[in-house]
């Protein structure tokens, strides 16, 4: 497993519409993403933080996705 590089809410966002995820709702500082198969995840956005890397690693799993499809 490649090692998974430090992103900021919005840009997992942007980079999780590229494989088709919507934005379903937002509640405060939390984003939950959507997709027509039924996948969803929830993103904090939170303003100058980066989201951890074990919260990439399980929303990946949440998306079916790989470490290698962020790039």
């Amino acid at each position: 497993m490649s090692k998974l590089p430090a992103l900021r809410g919005s840009e997992l966002i942007r980079i999780l519409a590229r494989y088709g995820f919507r934005v379903e709702r937002t509640r405060g500082s939390h984003v939950r993403l959507a997709h027509p198969d039924g996948r969803k995840t929830t993103i904090p956005v939170h303003p100058g933080e980066d989201v951890g890397r074990g919260l990439i690693a399980k929303i990946l799993r949440d998306c079916e996705l790989g470490p290698d499809d962020l790039v």
